[in-house]
């Protein structure tokens, strides 16, 4: 009876353990700039809103507890596409997000479609990504080259700043910004004076910058991002342009650019963000649980794209019960309508693109701020509509030329 006891002890055991053992767990990774000039932009920010999400939606998914695992892509193509390998081959991930540099984030959409996994980028800006490099396995979340040159040019030029002088940095990035604000601007009624371009990483943009004033220009608009935007934005102050009456147009800068600069100096810049923590009680309620979390630290677009693309893409894996088949997933992220506290309501295309407004902002003066993070006006809001590309004109390949 004793070794009867045993054995059935054992068996037991046997069973438990092989039933843990093949629990199913849904991965998800976090591929992004952990150190270098995108962290604030996305990195660790990014990670805590992906943990957000999976924490407010309960932790597990059709019975499958939810891991978050994160790592630098260096923003360089090469490692990020090395990382994501390994990720699904060893790791068993089922989807990544954020990604932002958009040169990792193409070349990590071109592997998860191999690998029939899922993508959904918040933080890289390239359109080309719902566009001739679409996949069936790729979703673009928060903005992107074309929706923040259009919001831009066309509101801008609406507003009566129907001059432009494009200072662009010269590489793909900044012509493909300079390209598509120009064509918004020429259909809201305006037009470009001129163009000057600086290699990228310039450190003295003075010679540009007198180029812009001396075109007299309503609007000098900034075909760049990161470091140098924040030095034409400071370099601009110093020389006094915008108190001439130009007004500053930035094609892609965030709130950390901002409150990098100070009020005093980004004072009256014109942007363009897909969200404001200070937009309406939901945005509000994120940024408060965000910045409780990060030291203080405020969210920027990016970070709120990879919360609500996580909430959205759990909603999807409960409706196909597995994150394996990722195309599947991905079909069911465009059969559910998306709607989330900081983006709204929405639709993801067939063309991977999610819909959602745009909204353009001026940057308060000092006395008009309340608060350490009280940046921004309202000047406008593109409805979703209006502020993405039209399917038909991307030339994405799943999508032909059916309109949307």
């Amino acid at each position: 009876m004793r070794s009867l006891a045993i054995r059935a002890a054992c068996l037991a055991a046997f069973t438990l353990g092989a039933g843990t053992a093949s629990a199913e767990v849904l991965k998800i990774g976090v591929l992004s700039d952990m150190s270098r000039p995108q962290a604030d932009f996305a990195g660790p920010g990014s990670v805590l809103a992906a943990r957000m999400a999976v924490a407010d939606f309960g932790g597990t998914v059709a019975g499958m507890p939810v891991e978050v695992l994160s790592a630098d892509h260096q923003n360089k193509a090469d490692v990020g596409a090395n990382i994501a390998r390994q990720w699904i081959d060893a790791d068993g991930i089922d989807a990544i997000f954020d990604v932002p540099n958009s040169a990792v984030a193409l070349a990590v959409s071109s592997l998860v479609s191999q690998k029939n996994r899922a993508l959904v980028v918040s933080g890289a800006g390239t359109s080309d990504l719902t566009g001739k490099n679409c996949t069936p396995n790729t979703v673009h979340w928060t903005y992107d080259t074309w929706a923040q040159a259009n919001t831009v040019g066309t509101a801008v030029t609406k507003s009566g700043g129907d001059t432009w002088y494009f200072m662009s940095v010269d590489y793909a990035f900044g012509h493909a910004l300079e390209r598509d604000a120009t064509e918004a601007i020429k259909q809201a009624g305006g037009r470009v004076v001129g163009t000057v371009r600086h290699p990228l990483g310039t450190s003295d943009l003075s010679s540009f910058l007198l180029q812009a004033e001396a075109s007299r220009a309503k609007v000098i608009g900034l075909g760049s991002a990161g470091v140098d935007t924040v030095n034409a934005v400071k370099q601009a102050g110093e020389f006094g342009i915008t108190e001439g009456g130009q007004k500053l147009a930035a094609m892609l800068m965030v709130l950390n650019d901002i409150k990098a600069l100070g009020l005093q100096t980004a004072q009256k810049l014109l942007l363009s963000e897909a969200f404001y923590w200070d937009l309406n009680d939901g945005t509000r309620d994120f940024a408060k649980r965000f910045s409780g979390s990060f030291g203080g630290r405020y969210p920027n677009m990016v970070h709120a794209g990879v919360y609500a693309s996580v909430l959205h893409y759990l909603k999807a894996v409960e409706r196909t019960k597995s994150g394996k088949d990722g195309s599947a997933v991905v079909a069911a992220m465009k059969a559910i309508p998306t709607s989330d506290p900081v983006f709204g309501q929405g639709s993801v295309r067939t063309d991977g693109r999610v819909i959602h407004d745009m909204y353009l902002f001026e940057v308060k003066a000092p006395g008009e701020s309340t608060g350490p993070y009280d940046l921004y006006k309202t000047v406008a809001t593109v409805g979703a509509d209006k502020a993405f590309r039209p399917m038909d004109s991307g030339q994405c390949p799943i999508v032909g030329r059916r309109a949307d």
